[in-house]
C-alpha cells in the first residue's frame, strides 16, 4: 500500500486561515472593549472617590438639595449662578450674568483653582493640580448629576448623622438665636473667617444654614473634628451663644 498523500487543498488553507484571521479580530475586538469597559468602570470609581472631597458641601443624584454650597444635579451645561434659592457671592452671579457656563472647559480651569477662575468665589475648595484626575471626576459628574434635584432644593434637610448631633442641634435652634448677640460674639470668629464671604484657605462661614453651623461646632466641641484653634474657639460656648452666632452667620449676604 503506497503512502497516503497528506497534502492539503490550498482552498483548505484559505479557510483555515480565515478562521485564525476572525478569530483574532475577535480576540482583539474583546480585548479592545474590555479594556474600555475596565477603563471606563476605573473613571467611575476614581471619580466618586474624588467627589468625597465635595460631599461635605454639596449633594448630588435624585432628590439633591442645597446644603453649604449648591446642589449639582445638571452641573454639566449649568450657567454659573443659577440655582434657585441659593445666595450666591455677587462674583459668581455676575460670572453666570457674564455668560459662564459649566461646560467641561470651564470646570476643568474652576476645579484646578476656584479663587483664580472666579476670583471672590466663596468655595473655600484650594483646587485640583492634577489634571487627570480633574477630568475623572468631572466625567463622573456629568453621569451622576444627570438626576432630577429635589423639588424644593433650596430647602435645608441638613440632618447630623448621630442621635446626640441631632438633639443638640434642635435644642440649640429652638432657643431663636439673637443675631444682634450674635454679631457682638463673632469678633473672634472674623479674626479667620471672612466677613465677606471671600475664602482664600479658610472656609467661609457667612450664609450658613443655622443647622449646618450648630452642628459644624457640636463636632468640634466633640472631638469628631479636630481642629485645635476651632475647639479652644468654641469648648467654651453656651448653647444661646451658638444660636446667636449661627443666627448671624446665617442672615450675612456674601458680597
Amino acid at each position: 500500500m503506497g503512502a497516503v498523500d497528506r497534502a492539503v487543498h490550498p482552498r483548505t488553507l484559505d479557510a483555515f486561515y480565515c478562521v485564525l484571521s476572525l478569530r483574532g479580530i475577535a480576540i482583539a475586538i474583546t480585548l479592545i472593549f474590555g479594556c474600555g469597559l475596565a477603563a471606563t468602570g476605573a473613571i467611575a470609581q476614581d471619580g466618586k472617590a474624588l467627589f468625597k472631597v465635595c460631599k461635605a458641601c454639596h449633594e448630588i443624584g435624585e432628590g439633591a438639595h442645597n446644603k453649604v454650597g449648591p446642589h449639582l444635579d445638571g452641573i454639566v451645561g449649568r450657567t454659573a449662578g443659577s440655582v434657585q434659592g441659593f445666595r450666591y457671592s455677587k462674583a459668581m452671579v455676575e460670572a453666570g450674568s457674564d455668560g459662564i457656563v459649566w461646560n467641561e472647559k470651564n470646570l476643568m480651569k474652576f476645579l484646578e483653582k476656584p479663587s483664580h477662575f472666579i476670583p471672590g468665589s466663596r468655595m473655600s475648595y484650594r483646587g485640583m493640580a492634577d489634571e487627570k484626575k480633574r477630568a475623572e471626576l468631572i466625567a463622573w459628574l456629568g453621569k451622576a448629576s444627570s438626576a432630577k434635584p429635589a423639588e424644593n432644593p433650596a430647602k435645608p434637610t441638613y440632618i447630623p448623622p448621630s442621635d446626640a448631633a441631632r438633639s443638640f442641634t434642635d435644642v440649640v435652634l429652638a432657643q431663636k438665636g439673637d443675631p444682634e448677640y450674635g454679631e457682638y460674639l463673632a469678633g473672634e470668629c472674623v479674626t479667620c473667617h471672612q466677613q465677606s464671604g471671600h475664602a482664600e484657605g479658610i472656609p467661609s462661614i457667612v450664609g450658613l444654614p443655622e443647622d449646618y453651623f450648630v452642628h459644624a461646632l457640636f463636632e468640634y466641641k466633640t472631638n469628631v473634628r479636630q481642629n485645635e484653634v476651632m475647639k479652644l474657639r468654641v469648648i467654651n460656648l453656651n448653647n444661646e451663644e451658638i444660636a446667636a452666632l449661627a443666627a448671624y452667620f446665617g442672615k450675612l449676604e456674601p458680597n
